[in-house]
């Protein structure tokens, strides 16, 4: 602040000796560039590792939200796992508490389902009490799986499972009152999934579902829908100004892009 008042003083006179920038590079020269006071030290935290995804079963997202009971300040809480390259859940349970144990649980469970044991595999994560748990890293290190954090105090590291959630929270069969017990948020939860791994049009994927996409059927699909688009611009060319819509399947998906791959990926 002092460097700051100083250099203001100066432009106060009329008198431009040069830059803020030459005046902060001369002062790093002569290390003076230091912090100063009581106040903490800023931290740098290292950027997340890009991890790509390029069939199922590569990388998945996994967190907690909250599931409101009628009873104020009660709640349940829904574990989602999800494939971030096709969208699919592939494993979910409702419980009445956070606890590393039951995220194992629900791992092994998951991993066991998709037939992916001991396959390369990546689990992204906030950074969660579950989700640090010894129990829980235990258990991917048995189960080969690469753990993968967001950085702390960053609301956007974990986009996969926060869009699911707001798909699950904001569908019209959402209960605004909250859900009455233990069990009937596991019924309703459940046929949520149902509907959304095997009926949910995913619009990130072309409009197939994820399921459809975690078998490999998207690329039969689009290339349908294509040709069928292409016959009706045959047919009345005059109802088209512009290219038909893009059917094209989703390639590789990316967790954590760097800056230049994320101006990339929405260019394309």
């Amino acid at each position: 602040m002092l460097f700051v008042w100083g250099w203001c003083r100066i432009y106060k006179k009329g008198c431009y000796l040069a830059s803020e920038a030459t005046f902060y590079r001369v002062l790093r020269a002569a290390g003076q560039q230091q912090h100063r006071g009581r106040s903490q030290r800023p931290r740098r935290y290292a950027a997340p590792t890009t991890h790509a995804a390029k069939a199922p079963n590569q990388v998945w997202s996994w967190d907690i939200t909250y599931l409101p009971s009628p009873i104020r300040g009660k709640y349940y809480y829904l574990y989602l796992i999800e494939d971030i390259y096709s969208r699919k859940a592939v494993g979910w349970e409702v419980y009445e508490m956070e606890s590393g144990e039951k995220a194992a649980a629900l791992l092994q469970r998951s991993v066991i389902g998709e037939q992916c044991l001991h396959e390369p595999l990546v689990l992204h994560s906030d950074n969660g009490a579950p989700m640090k748990s010894v129990t829980l890293l235990s258990k991917m290190y048995e189960l080969g799986i690469t753990p993968s954090r967001g950085r702390p105090r960053v609301s956007n590291h974990n986009p996969y499972s926060e869009s699911l959630f707001r798909t699950l929270k904001y569908c019209p069969q959402w209960p605004q009152d909250g859900f009455a017990s233990l069990d009937a948020a596991r019924l309703w939860v459940r046929d949520f999934m149902r509907w959304y791994n095997n009926d949910h049009r995913h619009s990130r994927i072309r409009f197939v579902t994820p399921a459809e996409r975690h078998r490999g059927l998207d690329h039969q699909i689009l290339a349908k829908r294509h040709e069928l688009y292409e016959l009706a611009r045959e047919k009345r060319p005059e109802r088209w100004s512009r290219e038909t819509r893009n059917w094209e399947p989703i390639g590789t998906v990316l967790l954590n892009p760097d800056r230049e791959q994320d101006v990339e990926k929405k260019a394309a």
